[in-house]
């Protein structure tokens, strides 16, 4: 049977996941999406061509590869269509090749609005959500009052669940907000057009990916955001609406966890964060500028900047502790060429206490003080380099100390953004 790999994002997203599966997805049969939405930003750099995939799995950029999106996505249908458009004008037949779970949930217009509205409103610390209308998307589905992919094609189940949840909407968050009603009419004629025009794509992905799974076909699972956005495993409440971790691959595709033969942990050489919520190693000095800016650190999702900071071993043991990683792969080593020394928080102390653990209380998180191991950094630019044993040693030896501490093999190291910047060990 052939190899089934998981993709998992070990920090806080933004990892270069998207790089890390087109690399994979060119010997892969099937590459699939299972949770999150149109928050996500997946970039590929292709022969100086920019691709970002925020619904669309990234490995359809492979002329061979089918892609899956799950049941357990949110999909903003404009959104998507845009993904299928842009995808075919630049030659990348999406025909016989995108299937779309019916069973997956829609992302509506007064979602977007009551995500935007929330953010601004909170008399509380935001959250720092991308606006995209996720949680409360979540939040439907959960209260089992959303609409599914599937609802589309049965017109009165569609009239009666938009029109309760217009109503509803008009009600509640008119009140709260001030807002201008939405339109039950308006709404229904974007879903009709929606309909006729994703109706190709649109499958019984359960029933697909057993078939698949029968044929032997092999299967990369691109995971979304990052296990320190996970909604049970990460810095609650500043998470994403979704599982992001293992678990929410199986929970919302249908594939069987037990053909899964490889997880790989993708993990920066340093630390960024979107948004609110603590971040023990971030540097906002002159440190965090040269990351920023030489990482290129701006959302490929809201255009944000990303806050900065050194590589955390307590939250990477954490996310291989709940992932169960078989590999690593370490993203943007090339950045860190420059600095003279390079700090490695290996522990954290609270009150003059030493702890070895992610605190799952976010005020005792945004207390902790890292501690440090430091090493000695390198000048040389090795964004050229291909094999492990030409990076300067000082690169090699910060790889084989992460390595060992989190007691997995470091299997892959991106050295820059194009597809060939790449080393495999």
């Amino acid at each position: 049977m052939k190899k089934n790999i998981a993709i998992i994002g070990g920090q806080w997203g933004d990892e270069g996941k998207g790089k890390i599966v087109d690399y994979i997805a060119e010997n892969i049969d099937v590459v699939l999406r299972a949770q999150g939405g149109a928050n996500a930003g997946h970039t590929v750099i292709v022969n100086g061509k920019k691709f970002i995939f925020h619904l669309i799995p990234s490995g359809i950029i492979h002329k061979n590869v089918k892609a899956v999106i799950g049941n357990g996505m949110v999909l903003d249908l404009a959104e998507l269509i845009n993904e299928i458009k842009f995808l075919n004008k630049n030659g990348i037949e999406t025909a016989g090749r995108l299937f779309v779970s019916n069973r997956a949930h829609i992302t509506l217009p007064f979602h977007k609005y009551i995500d935007q509205q929330g953010e601004r409103s909170s008399k509380e610390k935001k959250i720092g959500t991308t606006g995209r209308g996720i949680g409360p998307t979540y939040m439907d589905k959960i209260a089992r009052v959303g609409i599914r992919i599937a609802d589309l094609y049965e017109r009165e189940t569609l009239r009666e669940k938009l029109e309760a949840n217009i109503a509803r909407v008009n009600e509640i968050y008119g009140k709260f907000y001030g807002a201008i009603p939405f339109s039950y009419h308006e709404i229904a004629g974007e879903l009709a057009a929606y309909a006729d025009f994703i109706k190709p794509y649109v499958a019984d992905t359960v029933s697909l990916i057993k078939g698949f799974e029968e044929q032997e076909l092999s299967f990369l699972l691109e995971g979304a955001q990052a296990t320190l956005l996970d909604v049970d495993f990460g810095t609650y409440p500043y998470v994403t609406s979704s599982n992001s971790s293992i678990g929410g691959l199986f929970t919302g595709s249908g594939f069987n966890p037990f053909l899964l033969n490889r997880s790989i942990g993708i993990f920066k050489a340093y630390c960024t964060r979107v948004g609110e919520g603590p971040f023990p190693t971030e540097q906002t000095g002159e440190i965090g500028e040269f990351l920023q800016e030489k990482g290129g650190e701006f959302g490929s999702t809201t255009g944000r900047p990303r806050r900065c900071g050194f590589f955390d071993l307590v939250s990477a043991r954490y996310s291989c502790m709940v992932n169960g990683f078989s590999d690593i792969a370490i993203t943007k080593l090339d950045v860190l060429s420059g600095l003279g020394e390079i700090p490695v928080c290996v522990s954290y102390e609270i009150d003059g206490k030493k702890i070895d653990e992610f605190p799952s209380q976010i005020k005792l998180l945004a207390k902790v003080k890292p501690v440090y191991k430091r090493f000695e950094g390198w000048k040389e630019d090795i964004s050229n380099i291909k094999d492990f044993d030409r990076l300067p040693s000082q690169a090699r030896e910060y790889i084989r100390y992460i390595e060992s501490e989190l007691k997995t093999r470091v299997s892959l190291i991106a050295t820059g953004p194009e597809r060939e910047s790449l080393i495999e060990r």
